[in-house]
């Protein structure tokens, strides 16, 4: 597979990376882990050097999970996890609030090391903005921890315009984790001509509109009680409905591409800009593979054009998160 460089940073990895939350957090019930440990080895074979975590998918089991899986790879592949919750107090799946102080950062980073099996983390993201901590102290907290030879790279993920400029001043920031997609293109506006100013990577989460957009999904589609999409505005029956236009685009150009929605979607990604690198997350070796495939697919200036055209004229129905969770959104 081919690859990319996050930004002006020297941080290269392959173009479409791995995203592995949903193998032990937030889908439904946790997968095998011999199952998972066997996927995350098999996109290593493929070509995938660039694997996503986070202390909170668990909490703490996906860091242990992607930890194992690449502990026999060290050298080959770049790590990126989260950094910036405050855990419950019985371990529980999500959060009691965020937190990203400098003295919590500096504690939690030492788990993060250990769990994955590390001697300095490739690129530690701050997960969601704190309010109540200056985006200078925390980019300082990190540009400590690069200096201790503890992380590598520092990444955002969900910030604003401003705060991206403001963490950058104090230690450049490497790559910005945002949801960017076909049904979410608001990064355009102002976020992705900053990244280009700035000489920042963009690692879109979510590049498959956590699954939709592959076309497996409808109105009569049931998503299981523990599966987070349930709670999903735009995972409601009547907003899966109107979105299905979405798909019936990304189909359309896939059937003469001789390719799947989820490659088109995947492709149109990549064809935005030469320093963007989704991470694509699944648990089946067939959609691994179909991902991965996205990388062969080009897109000419005037299919692009037509995908462009088409997609504004589609009004995405729905909220991505419920008002609790986009309130910790900076865009």
């Amino acid at each position: 597979m081919q690859k990319r460089r996050l930004g002006q940073s020297n941080l290269q990895v392959s173009a479409l990376g791995l995203g592995c939350m949903g193998m032990s957090f937030s889908y439904g019930a946790p997968k095998d882990k011999g199952e998972m440990i066997a996927l995350i080895r098999a996109a290593v074979e493929r070509g995938v050097t660039f694997f996503d975590t986070a202390e909170v998918y668990g909490p703490y089991t996906n860091e242990e999970l992607v930890g194992e899986a690449l502990a026999p790879l060290r050298g080959k592949v770049a790590i990126a996890t989260k950094f910036g919750f405050r855990m419950k107090p019985d371990g529980s799946p999500g959060w009691a609030g965020v937190d990203s102080r400098p003295e919590h950062i500096k504690q939690v980073v030492e788990g993060s090391l250990k769990r994955l099996r590390v001697d300095a983390i490739d690129l530690y993201y701050q997960h969601r903005v704190d309010p109540e901590v200056p985006i200078e102290d925390v980019a300082g907290a990190v540009k400590e921890l690069i200096e201790q030879g503890k992380v590598k790279h520092f990444g955002l993920s969900e910030a604003g315009a401003q705060t991206i400029r403001r963490a950058h001043a104090v230690q450049p920031v490497t790559a910005l984790q945002n949801e960017y997609s076909l049904w979410w293109r608001r990064p355009e506006a102002e976020i992705i001509p900053l990244l280009e100013e700035l000489g920042i990577g963009l690692v879109p989460y979510s590049p498959l509109g956590k699954g939709f957009l592959t076309g497996a999904m409808n109105e009569n589609t049931k998503l299981a009680s523990n599966d987070f999409r349930s709670t999903l505005p735009r995972f409601q029956a009547e907003a899966m409905k109107a979105n299905q236009a979405v798909v019936d685009l990304l189909s359309a150009i896939a059937k003469r591409k001789n390719a799947t929605p989820a490659q088109v979607a995947l492709a149109w990604l990549l064809a935005q800009k030469p320093w963007i690198v989704p991470i694509p997350g699944t648990t089946k070796l067939a959609r691994l593979e179909e991902n991965i495939g996205a990388a062969d697919v080009e897109l000419s200036a005037a299919e692009l054009s037509e995908i462009d055209s088409a997609a504004r004229k589609i009004q995405v129905q729905g909220d991505r998160y419920p008002e609790s969770l986009e309130k910790m959104t900076g865009i």
